[in-house]
């Protein structure tokens, strides 16, 4: 079995590591922390790219790609610990390509690709904790199309998104819908979050909306299992950049008048850090290969790679930390911030007690992986 990247995703991961590199300093980072954690002009770049339609078909005006791609790109993403949610984006084109109507379709998909439209997954709610099939959102039908009344947390840039893809019960069955934030009774209130950047809590009193499908627990899924497989990329690309820089402080502060790498202690934790980080990798690129796979299958892969990601995740970061000293969680120095991407990661879409219950209720007769 062939393992290794074609020409063309070597390609993409080049063109976005050179984006990151370049244009996505962490000077600029900081200023779009300041400016309320989220740059139009960088989402657009990102769109101008390419990225943002990498799962919209190319009769839709994206790129047509796979989960492959969309892992390499979010890796990328990670090492710059890029604020604005280009997972929202792979979310939207999964789920409007895969269950929306012929006229949502036409619609949206190319705004989404083009960067034209933020379209982002508004599922969470505070009775929740994680589950999918707990949802108190309710829609009504009304003459043209349905009217939503929910009430939606940390939403993922929610105050500046152009439209939401909103779950909400209608005559006893869990649907999906697409609400725009300019309709009437749509508030939202914007705040920052751990990382730098942003979200918002979304309230919705008969809001007019647009029905994506009725199958809404089976697209729902669907749609938090992309986020998944995106955020275990980005937490692989997060993990390397900190791995790196933790290598790097190592080889260049000194006690007794050496440098630190060469004390052994502090090398085993290195070794162990990139340990967890290679675990990650290999669960990561699992999510991704199964991220095509029956509806049981790929639910059941994705628990497995967040759990483990979660895992890595923490240790990674609380190491890097400990491993500077009193430097690693200073505002100024660059590791803190890796940190605090990690943190939020492992709790986004579902953290690692949430997932490991989920591998417990999902093993049949056997533990395996590739059962």
């Amino acid at each position: 079995m062939d393992f290794d990247f074609s020409d063309d995703q070597e390609q993409l991961r080049d063109a976005v590591r050179k984006w990151v590199d370049k244009g996505y300093s962490f000077e600029r980072r900081r200023a779009a922390v300041k400016a309320g954690g989220f740059s139009r002009d960088a989402f657009q770049e990102m769109a101008d790219l390419g990225l943002c339609g990498l799962y919209i078909p190319e009769a839709h005006d994206g790129m047509g790609m796979g989960p492959v791609e969309g892992m390499v790109v979010m890796e990328e993403l990670g090492r710059g610990i890029v604020l604005e949610p280009l997972a929202q984006s792979l979310i939207a084109g999964g789920v409007l390509s895969g269950y929306a109507p012929d006229a949502v379709k036409l619609a949206w998909l190319p705004q989404v690709a083009s960067g034209a439209a933020l379209v982002v997954l508004a599922h969470q709610e505070r009775a929740a904790r994680y589950r999918l099939d707990v949802c108190e959102a309710k829609a009504t039908p009304a003459p043209v199309g349905y009217t939503l009344t929910a009430t939606k947390s940390i939403v993922p840039t929610g105050d500046l998104a152009n439209a939401f893809i909103v779950p909400a019960m209608v005559d006893g069955q869990l649907a999906l819908f697409l609400v725009e934030r300019t309709a009437s009774g749509v508030h939202t209130r914007g705040y920052g979050t751990q990382d730098g950047s942003r979200a918002a809590e979304l309230t919705l009193q008969n809001a007019p909306a647009t029905l994506i499908t009725l199958h809404g627990l089976t697209a729902l899924e669907h749609a938090v299992d992309i986020g998944i497989a995106a955020t275990c990329a980005e937490a692989v690309g997060v993990m390397d950049k900190t791995l790196t820089i933790t290598a790097d402080y190592l080889n260049t502060r000194k006690q007794f008048g050496v440098v630190i790498s060469s004390f052994q202690a502090l090398r085993h934790r290195a070794a162990d850090m990139k340990m967890q980080l290679e675990l990650a990798r290999s669960m990561s690129y699992y999510a991704a290969l199964k991220l095509n796979a029956p509806a049981q299958e790929r639910r059941a892969a994705m628990a497995r790679a967040k759990y483990q990601l979660g895992n890595s995740m923490r240790f990674v970061g609380q190491q890097a930390v400990q491993l500077h000293g009193g430097i690693g969680v200073t505002d100024e120095y660059i590791v803190s911030h890796y940190f605090k991407k990690l943190t939020q990661l492992e709790m986004t879409f579902g953290d690692s007690l949430h997932h490991l219950g989920e591998v417990a209720r999902r093993m049949q007769d056997t533990a395996g992986v590739f059962a």
